[in-house]
């Protein structure tokens, strides 16, 4: 994955493609910096949650751009996810998340709400890059509290 980012980083210099290119750098120095923390090279699952938390950041803006009126700079921010969104796996379906959490809440059977951690630390490393994380954190408070 790192790989692949970085020879698309030299394809958009070819290109003259300096949107793409700007986003692949950004992503790349995150990357870095993410090295540089944990003292080694990314693997992909590592890469995988750094673009997680681009797109994550982007989405975040653009909440705010909206909240300012900013047409223009919504329309930016959403051009970049799409970017990013080409290196991230398939993302999956409602119902196939839902049972990743169903397998979770059965092995950990939790007693009360606050076991909501206990089921995340088992669902996260399996979800991680493939669901949105927030929306998984509402579901597993809607199906525990259930």
């Amino acid at each position: 994955m790192r790989e692949r980012i970085i020879k698309d980083i030299m394809e958009a210099m070819k290109a003259k493609d300096k949107e793409r290119l700007s986003v692949l750098r950004l992503v790349k120095g995150a990357m870095q910096l993410e090295e540089i923390n944990k003292k080694k090279e990314l693997d992909d699952n590592e890469v995988i949650a750094v673009l997680a938390k681009q797109i994550k950041t982007r989405k975040e803006s653009i909440e705010e751009f909206k909240k300012g009126n900013r047409q223009d700079l919504v329309e930016q921010t959403e051009k970049e996810i799409t970017i990013l969104n080409e290196y991230m796996p398939e993302q999956l379906s409602e119902d196939e998340i839902v049972k990743v959490i169903e397998e979770a809440i059965n092995e950990v059977n939790p007693q009360s709400p606050s076991d909501m951690g206990k089921i995340m630390k088992i669902i996260t490393p399996k979800l991680t890059g493939q669901a949105d994380m927030s929306f998984v954190s509402k579901k597993v408070k809607e199906l525990i509290s259930k």
